[in-house]
């Protein structure tokens, strides 16, 4: 009996010491690019002594690596589906889902010769010889830009034209690079600091289209790592949500019983 206490005793000191040296490792949708090291930074001061050490992709990409065993703590998707099919294969814990937030999708063209003010009409511009959007098979911006296409009409007039990055950032890279006219790229894009004020961009409103909830998850890798709840709490805390905001997204809605 004593020494079963003095093993709880123990047990209880090391949860209690602070993270000293500590790393959390978190796979990040792309869209995340201008947001990721803010949020990261926040937490550390939040946590004296935490290292958040960021990758930066496409959801599906990272739902493949973490299913077949990469070493990420947490999974921040921009989408809900990535980590819930996670959890089912038992790669991640579901009772940590959660959205941290939703995003959003803009029309964006550095070609001066369209105009952008007159909204999705500008599609029918048969100028446009190449249109960006993400890969929907693996990219979630890349099906909500399809998603809002088919919805307002336009998805005809595009498909010809398809430019198809592996990610929202390489997407933005064909429009700033000239090999895409115009493209859909994520509203955190053109607010990042390095491109704001380049080009024009019009925001796609949301009525009719599915809202982009993205969700955060602990792996099952990260289970075992006592800064991967702390992280998802931080997530839904004022100082990340004001990071969030401020680079473009909306918030979940908070759920109550």
């Amino acid at each position: 009996m004593k020494k079963s206490l003095l093993i709880l005793l123990a047990s209880l000191a090391t949860l209690a010491l602070p993270a000293a040296a500590a790393t959390l490792t978190v796979a990040a949708a792309s869209d995340l690019t201008y947001s990721i090291d803010e949020l990261a930074a926040a937490f550390a001061q939040e946590v004296p002594g935490a290292e958040v050490k960021t990758s930066l992709g496409s959801s599906g990409n990272f739902y493949a690596q973490i299913k077949n065993g990469a070493p990420f703590d947490v999974f921040l998707s921009a989408d809900m589906k990535y980590p819930a099919q996670l959890a089912q294969d038992g790669a991640a814990d579901h009772a940590t889902l959660k959205p941290y937030a939703i995003g959003r999708i803009v029309l964006w063209s550095l070609d001066p010769r369209f105009n952008l003010s007159q909204g999705m009409r500008v599609l029918n511009d048969e100028r446009i010889a190449r249109f960006a959007i993400a890969n929907p098979d693996v990219a979630p911006y890349g099906r909500a830009a399809r998603n809002a296409l088919m919805t307002l009409g336009f998805w005809d007039a595009v498909k010809p034209k398809l430019v198809l990055g592996d990610n929202i950032a390489q997407t933005a890279q064909f429009i700033q690079t000239g090999n895409a006219q115009v493209g859909i790229v994520s509203y955190a894009t053109v607010l990042a600091p390095k491109v704001k004020g380049m080009g024009s961009f019009y925001l796609i409103p949301d009525d009719g289209v599915p809202p982009i909830e993205q969700g955060a998850v602990i792996t099952r890798h990260g289970a075992a790592n006592p800064l991967a709840p702390r992280f998802m709490q931080f997530l839904h805390s004022p100082a990340a949500r004001a990071i969030l905001l401020r680079h473009g997204f909306s918030l979940p809605r908070e759920k109550h019983a």
